[in-house]
């Protein structure tokens, strides 16, 4: 894990653009995207962000991360959101917050540390970030998502050609001087809410 967005597979695999917003249009809109990549054993996820108005100060597992600049990964892993969902949340940092839920905010389970110690995050920013860079300035977050940090929690569909999980990918900033709530799959809400698997887009494994 080194969190560079050009390397190899990276460069060859098409990516998502988180470009819809949740609840009203916000006044500052980063360009963001994702990408997406598995193996036998874990799930591969990037993001790029062309940012301003960067903040991070969580600096503990399952801290506030969502405040600072984050971007976040909610995810079934299968086909049935009545399921639960899991929701894994990156500061630009690099510190995370990892649940899982049994429904819209119900049953919520954080993913023990010792569970989360399995996953590994890159970032090319500082840990914490304060104050505020208001100029642009872009930033990159890499992860290895074991499948066995996973299967304490829930049921799961391993990852082969023609799975579907569903899934939202955001880019969030709540607490910054310019508060925006991004999503890959539109959410037809009129405030912003990520805890929506309702509509969650198909994420249908090569």
């Amino acid at each position: 894990m080194d969190a560079r967005w050009q390397k190899a597979p990276w460069a060859e695999i098409p990516a998502l653009e988180i470009a819809e917003f949740s609840g009203p249009r916000p006044a500052h809109l980063p360009h963001v995207q994702a990408k997406l990549a598995y193996d036998a054993t874990a799930l591969y996820v990037i993001f790029h962000v062309e940012d301003r108005y960067v903040r991070a100060v969580a600096e503990n597992y399952q801290d506030a991360v969502f405040e600072d600049s984050c971007v976040e990964f909610f995810f079934t892993p299968g086909e049935d959101v009545s399921q639960g969902y899991f929701n894994l949340e990156v500061n630009c940092g690099g510190t995370a917050l990892f649940h899982h839920q049994k429904g819209r905010r119900v049953a919520d389970v954080p993913v023990s540390a010792a569970d989360f110690a399995k996953v590994q995050i890159a970032h090319t920013l500082p840990k914490l970030v304060e104050p505020e860079i208001e100029e642009p300035v872009d930033w990159v977050i890499e992860y290895r998502l074991p499948f066995a940090t996973l299967t304490g929690y829930t049921q799961i569909d391993l990852p082969s050609s023609g799975t579907v999980w569903r899934a939202n990918l955001y880019k969030c900033a709540e607490n910054n001087s310019h508060p925006h709530w991004l999503c890959w799959a539109p959410i037809e809400t009129p405030e912003p809410d990520f805890h929506r698997p309702e509509f969650f887009g198909r994420l249908v494994f090569e």
